[in-house]
């Protein structure tokens, strides 16, 4: 249904993750060094899912990641893991493809919810400060 809605689909296999984090990294390169940090670690935080596909599989993370993006650098085509064997694939080629509506959420939610959870802890921190204050 999603498919039908969206008229979108989105190469599979981490292909997209793997794309994704090889493109923050090259912006980080230009940008300011405090703003580097934060694109930095999301381009770490996209490399999850391809890593997590890796490790279900039994494979090595390190390894698959590191194939995946430099045949992406190389070839500039998408390239996924490829379960069996931990090479790069091409997920169109094989059919492995995801729901456009899906990876758009979980780009939106994913910085909401980091967002949230430091709010939380600045919370907490102030809390445990008011405490030591009334202490005092």
């Amino acid at each position: 249904k999603n498919v039908f809605d969206d008229n979108c689909v989105i190469p599979g296999a981490g292909a997209f993750e793997i794309a994704c984090a090889d493109h923050l990294r090259d912006y980080a390169k230009d940008i300011g060094e405090k703003s580097r940090y934060g694109v930095l670690c999301y381009a770490d935080a996209m490399e999850i899912i391809p890593k997590s596909i890796c490790r279900n599989s039994g494979l090595d993370p390190q390894d698959c990641l590191a194939k995946c993006s430099k045949e992406y650098r190389d070839k500039k085509a998408l390239m996924g893991i490829d379960i069996k064997t931990g090479e790069p694939i091409n997920p169109i080629d094989v059919g492995i493809l995801d729901n456009y509506c899906v990876k758009k959420s979980f780009l939106h939610i994913g910085p909401v919810l980091a967002q949230q959870l430091l709010l939380v802890d600045e919370v907490m921190r102030a809390g445990k400060q008011m405490q030591k204050d009334k202490i005092a």
